[in-house]
Parts: C-alpha cells; structure tokens; sequence
C-alpha cells in the first residue's frame, strides 16, 4: 500500500497501520513527495558531514489557487497552513536525521475556520541550532519553498520545493528528475524486497505544533 502525505488522520492511527503491514508481511510506504525533488538528495549528501547551526524556512502559497473550494482543509482535525507545510519538514527531517523539535510555534486562525492559515516555528536541530519557519497559505502570486541552513562549513540553500540548490551561493546543477517517477521507484524497490519505509517523523512534528502552539486569531476567511 502506497499512502500520500499525511499517512493518516492521527499519528497513532499511522502507527498502528504500519504494526498491521508488518503483521501481515505486506509492504507499506508512508510518501512525502517533496522528498524527491532532484535538488534535495545532493542536498542530503553535502549536510551529511556538516552541522547545522541555523536555518530559516519559508513556505508560502495561496489556498485559493491550490485548494480551491475544499473546505475541508480549514475544519478541526485538518491541517490548514500544515498541509503544505508539512512538506518542509519532511524535507527537514531527511536532511537533519539526528533529530528536530518543537521549541515554541504561534498559529493564526481564520475566524471561521477550524485550521490555521499562517504559523511561526522555531525548531531546535539536535546540534544546538535553531531553525525559523514561516508558512502562509494566504500568500498571493508566485509560491515560495526555500529551506536555507547555516552550517560549520558553508551556506545551504533549497528553492521551489527541493528543485534547485545553492551552495554558499553558487547555483549547483542537479540531474533533471521527475519527483513522484522517483518515489513510485521506490514504492517497486520496497516491493521487490518485500520492505516497508514508514516515517512519521514529520507528522509528528506536526502533531507537536498543535499540542503546543499559541493560538492567534485573525480575520475570517472567505473564497
């Protein structure tokens, strides 16, 4: 079984879906298609021998032009602003794999809606360095999807959602993939070995937002 972001409705319920695949041998694949950007990988290698000391996310875009009329992203229980957001922690967390936490979030409300809009995260990286996010889904015109991270040893930059990488920098070319070609490959590979990938790291961090972010609200939302 092949599920797409996020792999469930609660982190448990995820859970206990994997500890079924496992029961009954079968292979299950938790996705997170930005994961697979052709930029993110070589990303993931040159971070592999650095530390991070900082960073700053910004994932912004406009419901109105990606949602348009689904009303069930804004109901308690959705995720709202987390539903693209969501993405850049699982960019984050395959980057820095020695762990992410939640160190104080605000989230603003529409007035009539039950999700965020908009949120504010700092997270701390398991080498002391802090990581700043801003995500809107109220931002009009171009989206933007940048991770930039500060490290001992040079300057990372990630842009449109793990397409394209600088270095201290300098614009670095990456072989040209196709995201979800590459993650259907590894959905075969998994299946070929009778395997099963479920990470819920980013919907944990995700569910920790909730549990502890300051609730803001702001004016109500309209179509």
């Amino acid at each position: 079984m092949l599920l797409e972001k996020p792999p469930g409705v609660t982190v448990a319920e995820a859970e206990s879906l994997a500890a079924l695949a496992h029961a009954r041998g079968a292979s299950l694949f938790a996705s997170w298609h930005s994961r697979y950007g052709a930029a993110v990988e070589p990303a993931r290698a040159w971070l592999a021998t650095r530390r991070i000391l900082g960073g700053r996310v910004a994932w912004k875009e406009d419901v109105r032009v990606w949602h348009p009329g689904q009303a069930w992203i804004w109901k308690e229980g959705g995720l709202g602003v987390f539903d693209p957001g969501i993405n850049a922690l699982s960019i984050l967390t395959l980057l820095a794999p020695a762990g992410l936490g939640v160190e104080n979030a605000e989230l603003r409300y529409p007035g009539n809606c039950g999700a965020p809009s908009a949120a504010k995260v700092r997270l701390h990286a398991a080498g002391g360095g802090t990581i700043d996010m801003e995500l809107d889904f109220l931002q009009t015109g171009p989206p933007t999807w940048s991770i930039a991270l500060d490290t001992d040893r040079g300057r990372l930059l990630l842009s449109r959602g793990g397409r394209e990488l600088e270095l201290d920098g300098r614009s670095i070319e990456v072989a040209p993939a196709s995201e979800y070609a590459a993650l259907y490959a590894h959905f075969a590979a998994l299946l070929r070995r009778g395997a099963s990938d479920v990470d819920l790291r980013p919907f944990a961090l995700v569910a920790e937002v909730f549990a502890r972010g300051k609730r803001l609200e702001g004016p109500p939302f309209h179509e």
